[in-house]
């Protein structure tokens, strides 16, 4: 699952022209701490995975892996 999240993060930012310190200002967290979550050093607290979802307009079995459907 965490490289799921890990790919699904990058590929949704990608498919948005956005860097990852633009996702990280909506998220309200550090740049390091979003680039962290793409990497998969660290994984997201659910309230900040939650914002993420928001922010792409996908849900959060998407973002997990659960479904292929946004």
């Amino acid at each position: 699952m965490k490289n799921i999240l890990a790919e699904r993060l990058r590929e949704c930012r990608k498919e948005r022209g956005l860097t990852q310190g633009q996702v990280a200002i909506y998220c309200d967290i550090t740049e390091k701490a979003y680039q962290n979550y793409e990497l998969m050093t660290r994984e997201p607290k659910l309230e900040i995975l939650v914002k993420i979802a928001n922010f792409f307009e996908v849900s959060l079995d998407y973002l997990t892996g659960r479904t292929d459907i946004k």
